[in-house]
């Protein structure tokens, strides 16, 4: 391995644990600075973190991969998800930024849930911050995978650790650099290097594709859309032998938005409610390039590999193939960096949530009642620790997919919250017994969905993505439970 990927690689590890030392000295004196930043993120540091922490691994990994396999018809996910996250922006952004600071300055969401739905509120608080921790653990350990597969791609060979193989050592060097800046800095540094890996993301995601597009061996755009048509013309198709419920499953991924602990936190942050408009816009602006500069990597770098005879066992790290054929050593450092930026910025932010669940939701409420902020604080950083270790182990598994892990906790968020935030911010009416069951609800059709198969097939056809059964069946449990026990006394006047 040339010595300048070294040099790149430490630069940016360097880099990292930099601005969680300095985050350390700014923001980490009180529960609510160290998991929330004392409530004053820029919008351009909340724009940027809320996507880079949303996009993780996937974005560099999962969707190229995609790409590369089916072509166009893969590219309406990640059209789904930025429709999803503008409404996301729009609907839910500036309310939540409201109404946490209204019902008891909340610094989580399900301190947040109990404080709108007092009536229900421990039982609100112990099993969202419980669907939290579970399917953060998957989520993280979807980030670790990605860290992974870099390793074992990038650097096949190089570390010899006990035996190890080099997958095993990529989870453990992504998980420690991570854990560092996460357990000294808390929320600011997390979102700090959130908004420099969101940049390093973007940057990669514009010069990979193009360099494959023209660079040598590319033959530019017409002779790319010729090899891709030549080899299999439905993969410039958008519609082409994909059925309806095939269509529907990708899309609904952008339901999921509501509902994901780790990217709503930030709207919580952000710091005032005139900058929710400034950030928004700078997120979708963000979000629109980096997805497509995605979808073109993946897409065209299966024309490359096609047009150069190369063969590529898993298509999920085409990016680390290209990055180490095609750049200058100091070039390909960097990109490996953006790569590492993309899962570091998703996995320190879900350990944090779910630290900051474990602490306030658990041993502030059950524990340690009295138990003082530099206390919190200190539990917090044991919680991170213990969160990625679980996710380590969830993760060991060298043959996991990235998109597939992704997608399952992506659901499981998605329909226990994102109706239940929806309603509890919009529709003055929804009642503590119906969030409850709403989140019950969602969890369990997403898991009961998944372990029966239906997301691979259902009913003779194509599989259904768990996250339509499961938020709708949400939504209603919602409606009609907090109709059936109407509780006049709960209703809270919500401005609109």
């Amino acid at each position: 391995m040339a010595i300048g990927v070294w040099i790149s690689l430490f630069a940016y590890f360097a880099l990292m644990i930099a601005i969680g030392i300095y985050a350390m000295r700014k923001a980490t004196s009180s529960s609510e600075d160290y998991m929330l930043g004392g409530r004053g993120l820029s919008p351009q540091v909340a724009a940027l973190s809320a996507g880079a922490s949303d996009m993780s691994g996937w974005l560099l990994l999962g969707l190229p991969g995609a790409m590369f396999v089916s072509g166009l018809g893969s590219a309406w996910i990640g059209i789904g998800l930025l429709v999803g996250a503008f409404f996301n922006w729009t609907l839910v952004a500036p309310r939540l930024r409201e109404q946490t600071v209204h019902y008891g300055n909340a610094i989580t969401i399900p301190a947040f849930l109990a404080n709108r739905f007092p009536t229900r509120a421990l039982s609100l608080r112990t099993v969202s911050a419980i669907v939290i921790v579970i399917f953060f653990a998957v989520y993280t350990a979807s980030g670790l995978v990605a860290g992974g597969k870099l390793f074992e791609s990038a650097f096949a060979g190089i570390f010899n650790i006990g035996g190890m193989s080099d997958y095993a050592v990529g989870i453990l060097i992504t998980l420690g650099v991570v854990l560092v800046y996460t357990v000294v800095g808390g929320f600011l540094a997390v979102s700090m290097t959130d908004f420099v890996q969101g940049c390093i993301m973007m940057l990669a995601l514009v010069i990979m594709p193009a360099v494959v597009l023209f660079g040598e061996g590319g033959g530019g755009f017409s002779q790319a859309s010729q090899t891709l048509n030549e080899v299999d013309p439905t993969l410039l198709s958008w519609t082409s032998g994909l059925t309806f419920i095939g269509w529907l499953s990708a899309v609904t991924w952008g339901l999921g938005y509501f509902g994901q602990p780790h990217i709503i936190v930030r709207f919580m942050a952000i710091r005032t409610l005139k900058d929710v408009p400034t950030a928004r816009n700078i997120g979708m602006s963000w979000m629109l390039i980096s997805l497509i500069g995605a979808v073109s990597l993946g897409l065209f770098g299966r024309a490359y590999a096609i047009r150069n005879g190369m063969d590529i066992e898993d298509p999920e790290t085409i990016f680390i193939i290209l990055a180490n054929l095609l750049f200058h050593p100091l070039v390909t450092g960097f990109l490996y960096a953006a790569l590492l930026a993309a899962i570091m910025s998703t996995i320190s932010s879900q350990l944090l949530v779910s630290s900051s669940s474990l602490t306030e939701d658990f041993y502030r409420l059950f524990l340690r009642k009295e138990a003082t902020d530099k206390e919190c604080v200190k539990v917090g950083r044991i919680c991170v620790v213990l969160v990625g270790l679980v996710a380590a182990v969830i993760a060991s598994n060298p043959d996991s997919q990235v998109l597939g892990l992704v997608s399952n906790a992506w659901a499981g968020f998605g329909a226990a919250f994102g109706p239940l935030i929806i309603l509890s911010l919009m529709w003055s009416r929804t009642n503590g017994a119906g969030a409850l069951a709403g989140m019950v609800v969602g969890a369990a059709t997403v898991m009961i969905w998944i372990a029966l198969g239906w997301n691979g097939e259902f009913m003779g056809g194509p599989g259904v993505y768990e996250i339509i059964p499961g938020f709708i069946a949400a939504f209603i449990a919602i409606l009609v439970v907090s109709r059936v026990t109407a509780d006049a006394g709960e209703y809270q006047h919500i401005d609109r």
